[in-house]
């Protein structure tokens, strides 16, 4: 079968040309001539590029047609390991008649490990020359090409080139284990949605160590089925990833295992989608074991269905972005092995989950309203509980650093206290798995008492992003919760947005971090009332229930009992002033 751009060609040309296969040779020979003068004849037919891919003993394994300046990436499963030649050699026409070999060219030997490539150059149907390359020294860790002369079409010198191939091989494998690990990984970003969704999937490649080389968009209405996007737009990427020399491809979207798989044979590297991305960052930011045992549930949730196989890249060698958590073999063994690890996993976080109930509902006993911190992803939320709490979270400037809630007590300036609680940011495309698997921690947020709802005015996106958050708590059923809007890195401003009902801070600087805690003060203790109580000594279990239901503002041991200053719902007030009498309720002058 011959592969790649056949439109406009013949069928009986196609059928012609499959006879490329049925050639016989030795494997002493580098470039049969019997091979380069049918590649040349049908160069000058075609006017396009022919690829012919070569095992060692001298077999045609693919035929694939470009066109005039492409080298179409093989559709024959190579060796897969980056310590060996993959046992095949490239052996490709440059219809301009021009034998040297490109950049595109040398950046596929390297990337594919080719035992060889080589480009002979075609005018009409004839044969101009060749020029051939080899994996040589390392440097820095990654296989170096060497290029030969250009060399006459009948000055071959076919054993001498055949034994280059094996001194290769030699040398690659000799200096395995060098190749460089410390070097992130060069990533080209694809997407069909928009240049704003496109920018933050740079933030995340970048999170995730990965180095952005280039950005592809293509826009469409919806993803092709087979490829994500078109097929000529998939071979064109193939180009620039060998270009670039590119490690992997991040697409801006959920793939199915069948886009994955056909990206992967068509560009040659490793494809991921935005949510294994998105999941490669939980993976190296959980600590806890609770968000260890989250992550991994949705990772594992996510990827069965998609148990199909990988395509011919060298995708999985090495680990890197992508592999992280379960890793290959968990994810190779079967689906039935695999739900059971789910269930597991499920039955171990709902253990943790009561556990964490049953703290919630001694703080409820204890009338200490909670206050949850909730929105995008780096908005500044773990630097505002830092600013007003002390808790010393680590606060970076990178997406998702908070995975597990972080509770810590604030004091308000007028007495009252409550409990501040850090959730994980929220993202556009926020995986489903992970709202899943994360579903008993983010329950924090839908029980809290108040919402700060935490928006980046420094971003331009910043009302797009509160729309996100927005949906997101509308999943989890916390969209009516009372809820403030805080509009923070003001400093980083000169004209701040008004957004009505906003509180405008600077958690790194400590602007108006007064004015939230008086918003807070009167927004959570507003169905409060503060009361100063004398309880004699011989009610002391009055005075024990609003140690235990209220909040204690003031206490004082005097002759006649305990005069005390609370803040309580009034439906407890009343409760005390049935046992003590109204008498009991001291009015202030």
């Amino acid at each position: 079968m011959i592969h790649g751009n056949l439109e406009g060609i013949r069928a009986q040309l196609i059928k012609e040309m499959e006879s490329l296969y049925a050639l016989e040779f030795d494997g002493e020979h580098f470039a049969p001539p019997e091979l380069i003068a049918a590649m040349s004849r049908y160069t000058g037919i075609i006017r396009r590029e022919i690829s012919v891919y070569i095992s060692r003993d001298g077999d045609v394994l693919d035929v694939s047609i470009g066109d005039s300046g492409s080298v179409p990436l093989p559709e024959v499963r190579l060796r897969r390991s980056l310590d060996r030649l993959c046992g095949v050699r490239c052996l490709h026409t440059h219809p301009d008649g021009n034998p040297e070999l490109s950049d595109v060219d040398l950046n596929a030997l390297v990337k594919l490990r080719f035992d060889a490539i080589a480009a002979i150059g075609v005018l009409g149907d004839k044969a101009t020359g060749i020029q051939a390359a080899f994996l040589g020294e390392r440097e820095n860790g990654v296989p170096t090409p060497q290029e030969t002369a250009l060399v006459p079409i009948n000055r071959i010198p076919q054993a001498e080139w055949m034994g280059r191939i094996e001194e290769s091989d030699r040398l690659l494998v000799a200096t395995a284990g060098d190749d460089a690990t410390d070097r992130p990984e060069r990533a080209l970003l694809v997407g069909i949605e928009s240049v704003e969704s496109l920018r933050e999937l740079a933030s995340l490649a970048e999170t995730a160590g990965a180095e952005v080389v280039d950005v592809t968009l293509q826009k469409r209405d919806k993803p092709e089925n087979a490829t994500y996007v078109g097929l000529g737009k998939a071979q064109s990427i193939a180009l620039d990833v060998q270009g670039e020399n590119c490690d992997m491809i991040i697409v801006d979207d959920e793939l199915t295992g069948v886009q994955t798989r056909n990206l992967e044979e068509i560009v040659g590297v490793k494809v991921i989608d935005r949510t294994t991305l998105i999941l490669d960052i939980f993976t190296q930011r959980a600590k806890t074991r609770e968000g260890k045992l989250q992550v991994e549930m949705a990772q594992l949730s996510y990827q069965l269905p998609r148990l199909i196989g990988e395509g011919v890249s060298l995708s999985r060698l090495g680990g890197g972005i992508g592999t992280r958590g379960p890793g290959a073999t968990k994810l190779e063994i079967s689906r039935r092995r695999i739900r059971k690890r789910l269930s597991d996993l499920r039955r171990e976080i709902d253990d943790l989950a009561n556990q964490r109930t049953v703290q919630r509902k001694r703080r409820q006993k204890n009338a200490v309203p909670v206050v949850a911190l909730v929105g995008y992803t780096n908005t500044g939320k773990s630097t505002l509980l830092n600013a007003l709490s002390d808790a010393g979270v680590p606060a970076e400037d990178k997406l998702f650093m908070t995975l597990d809630p972080v509770m810590r007590r604030v004091t308000l300036p007028s007495g009252g206290e409550f409990l501040l609680v850090d959730t994980v940011g929220f993202i556009r495309k926020l995986p489903h798995t992970l709202v899943d698997a994360f579903r008993s921690t983010l329950e924090e947020a839908t029980l809290a008492d108040l919402l700060l709802v935490v928006s980046d005015a420094s971003n331009d996106d910043f009302m797009q992003q509160r729309e996100v958050v927005m949906g997101v708590l509308g999943e989890l059923g916390a969209g009516d919760k009372p809820m403030i809007d805080v509009l923070n890195k003001i400093d980083k401003l000169e004209d701040v947005p008004n957004v009505p009902g906003a509180v405008r801070i600077s958690a790194a600087q400590g602007a108006g971090l007064d004015t939230l805690l008086e918003k807070i003060g009167k927004t959570v203790f507003a169905a409060q009332e503060t009361a100063t109580l004398m309880i004699p000594y011989a009610k002391g279990g009055v005075l024990s229930d609003l140690h235990a239901g209220a909040t204690v503002l003031e206490e004082q041991y005097e002759a006649e009992g305990t005069r005390v200053t609370v803040r309580l719902e009034r439906a407890k007030l009343d409760r005390a002033l049935s046992i003590l009498g109204k008498e009991a309720l001291i009015e202030e002058k």
